[in-house]
């Protein structure tokens, strides 16, 4: 884990708040980091994790029913 960060270090470095979100406030700002970061880190280990988020991965020919024969 030399390369890492421990997960307080990346909840502290995330629970700045951006003007916006200074200016309604929050409860807990590393609360809310931590959650982000959470769900993030379940997100990179299974793409398939995020809802509405699964991609496609096939090609215009796969997609498209072609109006003439190819070349």
């Amino acid at each position: 884990m030399s390369d890492e960060r421990s997960d307080q270090e990346r909840i502290e470095s995330r629970a700045h708040l951006l003007p916006e979100e200074a200016a309604v406030g929050s409860d807990d700002p590393e609360a809310q980091a931590d959650a982000i970061l959470t769900e993030s880190d379940i997100r990179e280990a299974d793409r398939n994790a995020a809802p509405d988020t699964v991609l496609e991965r096939r090609t215009s020919d796969q997609t498209v029913t072609a109006s003439e024969p190819p070349d």
